[in-house]
């Protein structure tokens, strides 16, 4: 499978369906905290990059295999791709055509950029849960902290939000990803507030870098900045997603352990021990030595970060 994965542990979802409408770091932003990495390929264009059909297949195969209907091994489909999951211009007939054969809650994870237009909010109106970000309350913030592709609008991704929120009935999830230094003062964290209060999110997840960022610097604010964060954005429906994830990756469809590790970190970078974990449901009998010998291929690379040790695809030059 090229566009399907998992199901992957994840710590709002359960055990979600990843769906990836979007090539390796195509995005219209280009965040400091980004797991993947640095954006490669900036644009802001909506259109089909893989043919709608064949994504709308390897979601049925993975359906057919772990269930639907409510019955079956995944709790959510996410649309979430390897970069902004709205810029696929078929989106909205890939969620309500996946609702019709599965009968799973659909979410979709983005960055919201795009809701600003009336054809996107059209588009995920059809989904259950919808989960925008929103790191700053100012433009220059904005910049600093999610580096938009050039002409895109902060008050118009603001509006949209708030648009969205108006004219549909769909869940909102909103996430807030703390940056030390960037947004996680007193007056950054009200200007959030005074957007958040015309949004009227569902919930608010407050969240912090815990995988290797895109730039190095990009680490989690102080406990002091956190709780401070809490205290103004807290009002009863804002949960902590800071914690890790726990859960089994799903190696379904792979025989050979090497492609099912590259599968899974290209969009989900692992901490050594869940690597370990996985390797061993192939029977491997050295885990230690296969990754020595993978790295040493030059496809992956182990990050230090928090101090923990990460496995990452190699497919850029990360942020130094």
């Amino acid at each position: 499978m090229k566009m399907v994965y998992g199901p992957v542990p994840s710590r709002r979802l359960g055990r979600s369906l990843g769906v990836n409408p979007i090539p390796l770091k195509t995005c219209n932003h280009s965040c400091v905290y980004c797991q993947l990495g640095r954006t490669m390929q900036m644009t802001n264009q909506r259109r089909d990059f893989f043919p709608p059909e064949e994504i709308l297949n390897e979601i049925k195969g993975v359906i057919e295999v772990k269930g639907g209907r409510g019955g079956g091994e995944i709790d959510f489909v996410t649309f979430i791709g390897e970069g902004e999951p709205t810029l696929c211009k078929s989106i909205g007939w890939l969620i309500r055509e996946t609702k019709a054969i599965a009968g799973i809650p659909i979410a979709v994870d983005t960055n919201g950029s795009l809701l600003y237009r009336e054809d996107v909010r059209n588009d995920l109106s059809q989904a259950d849960v919808v989960m925008p970000s929103l790191d700053a309350g100012t433009a220059e913030t904005f910049r600093r902290i999610n580096r938009p592709y050039r002409g895109i609008d902060f008050e118009a991704v603001v509006e949209g939000m708030e648009k969205f929120r108006q004219e549909y009935d769909c869940k909102i999830w909103l996430e807030v990803m703390l940056v030390k230094g960037i947004n996680d003062s007193e007056k950054e964290l009200e200007a959030i507030r005074s957007r958040l209060e015309k949004i009227k999110p569902d919930r608010i997840y407050i969240n912090i870098p815990i995988r290797p960022p895109a730039e190095s610097w990009a680490v989690p604010p102080d406990k002091e900045a956190i709780a401070l964060a809490y205290t103004i954005l807290g009002d009863g429906n804002v949960v902590d997603i800071a914690a890790e994830e726990t859960g089994e990756f799903s190696i379904e469809g792979f025989t050979n352990p090497k492609d099912a590790i590259l599968a899974i970190i290209r969009r989900h970078p692992m901490r050594e021990e869940q690597v370990i974990e996985t390797l061993k449901k192939f029977e491997v009998r050295d885990v230690h030595n296969d990754l020595k010998r993978m790295e040493e291929s030059g496809k992956i690379k182990k990050v230090k970060y928090r101090e923990k040790i990460f496995w990452l695809t190699v497919k850029e030059k990360r942020g130094t």
